[in-house]
């Protein structure tokens, strides 16, 4: 099996992805192997050091690192240099599924007051990395690349860490992950609509694939639109029914 190793083409995963290729094209860069084992290693210090009580959120610390081992190890990372529509599924992957199982593995539980600002700085940055400029630029350096993904988890962890915090009132927890919801879809829609190709680094990255630029990306904004809000809308579906399940427990005494 060979391995993509950063530094072999101006995107960090590597070459762009190729159906005959496909599962040759690991990412075999030492640093980020390096961080997952050391990520690993306080993984397992953690839930040591918690105890039995709060083991139950060992298992999300774990599902969050297998998430980050598919989209920045597997060949998936190197089909996000090929496809917008796969950079889009990394995106929502890593900010609809890995953070809340992070938020929730880590138990936050100081950040009540800040849902308003961290779903603001949330949903900035991720317009602002959608945005064909600075969606160029990270593709170009290996740096910007990390500054794009590491500033999308972040604000997305402490957008649902302060979520959680809250997850007791329905109406701010409901409220703000609709609206969340509602600016994804308004994103992705934005993209599938456009009526040119936005993106210069998939220019010639999709014909291999049966896609033009322009299907590519229209693609990308369906993924975004529709199966994108769907987390968010979960979300809102387990907080009315714990808040169903509260009221009912507190007219029962």
């Amino acid at each position: 099996m060979t391995l993509m190793v950063s530094g072999q083409s101006a995107a960090y995963c590597g070459p762009p992805a190729q159906p005959d290729g496909l599962w040759s094209a690991w990412n075999g860069d030492p640093w980020l192997i390096a961080a997952l084992i050391v990520l690993a290693a306080a993984g397992g210090a953690l839930a040591v050091r918690r105890g039995i009580q709060a083991r139950k959120r060992n298992p999300a610390l774990l599902s969050a690192w297998l998430l980050a081992f598919a989209l920045f190890v597997t060949p998936l990372c190197a089909m996000s240099v090929a496809l917008f529509s796969m950079r889009a599924v990394n995106h929502l992957i890593l900010v609809a599924v890995l953070a809340p199982l992070l938020a929730y593995g880590l138990g936050a539980r100081q950040l009540s007051g800040w849902l308003g600002p961290a779903a603001i700085v949330h949903a900035v940055l991720f317009w602002f990395w959608h945005a064909p400029a600075p969606y160029t630029a990270a593709l170009s350096h290996d740096g910007i690349y990390w500054l794009m993904q590491l500033s999308l988890l972040g604000s997305a962890v402490w957008f649902w860490s302060a979520l959680m915090a809250r997850w007791s009132d329905i109406v701010a927890t409901a409220g703000t992950l609709a609206g969340f919801a509602a600016q994804m879809g308004l994103l992705g829609a934005l993209i599938a609509f456009a009526p040119d190709p936005l993106y210069a680094p998939h220019a010639a990255t999709t014909a291999v694939w049966g896609l033009t630029a322009l299907e590519d990306q229209q693609l990308a904004g369906l993924i975004m639109w529709v199966p994108g809000v769907l987390p968010y809308l979960i979300a809102i579906g387990l907080a009315a029914a714990a808040a169903f399940s509260r009221s009912g427990e507190h007219a029962g005494r």
